[in-house]
């Protein structure tokens, strides 16, 4: 087994195709092929499904490609070493994130952190929580953002906290007065919901409160939500944050009872990270960690 037939199976994994796994490798389609028919046969079982529509992981290659990509992250972090016993800062960081903070923190953490270290390169995935999470624990990725409620056993540093807020559509009117929207308001509204592995906080607040929402709406990307809300067909609640991205004219409360979400940073092995992934971990902390989590 050698890290080059590690290489190949991640990328025909992550890409589906020989062909283009081949041209990111700049090897030719049968040397990739050659490696992983190599390490099939000295495991002794198939790695990859091979059919007309593509090449897809077998149970095996499924249940074996975390420990690959723990081999391939091993053998950055030695490199990253390396480099920075020479003085050197390079590497490669993998960075999982939700929506918002691919949309209103990453272009500046990318331009500041590159422009202090242009030697390490970023990878940038965007998913839902539940995608993020999946990828630090399967080692896609080094480190990723979530919201503290949604990391479970991840450890996670928290870093900024985003009340939540009633969006409605322009001009509603309402049944409660003041500039807040208390618990009672929200009671028997209809409601466009998004499913739990993308608002996980919202939903932990409706059950705190009690709340049994009804919705016929129920959609994946903040965005989708809104544009709803605007079109009269419900209310939502949502984080702050998510509200500087939105072009839909919808009316926005703060929440009577205190309610926000907790971004935070995440990686499974914080006081083991390669160099590159520290300083980023770092850079971070100093950009966007509030005083009251320092």
């Amino acid at each position: 087994m050698t890290l080059l037939s590690y290489q190949a199976l991640k990328t025909v994994a992550d890409q589906g195709s020989f062909r283009r796994a081949a041209e990111l490798l700049g090897l030719t389609p049968s040397a990739v092929s050659h490696a992983i028919s190599s390490l099939e046969a000295e495991l002794g079982f198939s790695l990859l499904n091979r059919g007309k529509n593509g090449v897809t992981l077998t149970n095996y290659g499924e249940r074996l490609l975390p420990f690959v990509n723990g081999v391939l992250n091993s053998d950055e972090s030695l490199r990253q070493a390396i480099a920075e016993f020479n003085g050197l800062k390079q590497g490669k960081i993998k960075v999982g994130c939700f929506s918002s903070v691919c949309t209103n923190w990453m272009p500046q953490i990318m331009r500041s952190f590159q422009k202090e270290y242009p030697a390490i390169t970023i990878e940038l995935f965007q998913g839902t929580y539940d995608d993020v999470a999946y990828w630090i624990k399967n080692g896609v990725v080094d480190l990723g953002f979530l919201s503290v409620s949604s990391a479970a056993h991840i450890p996670i540093e928290p870093l900024y906290k985003d009340p939540l807020l009633c969006v409605v559509p322009k001009g509603m009117k309402r049944s409660g007065t003041g500039p807040a929207i208390g618990v009672d308001e929200l009671r028997n509204r209809e409601f466009v919901t998004q499913r739990e592995s993308t608002d996980a906080d919202i939903q932990n607040f409706l059950k705190e409160n009690d709340l049994t929402v009804k919705s016929n709406y129920h959609v994946v990307d903040d965005l989708s939500t809104i544009a709803m809300v605007a079109n009269d067909f419900g209310i939502c609640l949502m984080p702050e944050m998510v509200m500087n991205d939105i072009p839909y004219e919808v009316d926005c409360y703060p929440l009577a009872e205190e309610a926000y979400r907790i971004i935070g940073i995440a990686t499974l092995t914080p006081d083991n990270m390669a160099p590159a992934v520290r300083t980023f971990y770092n850079h971070v902390l100093r950009q966007y960690q509030q005083e009251e989590y320092r």
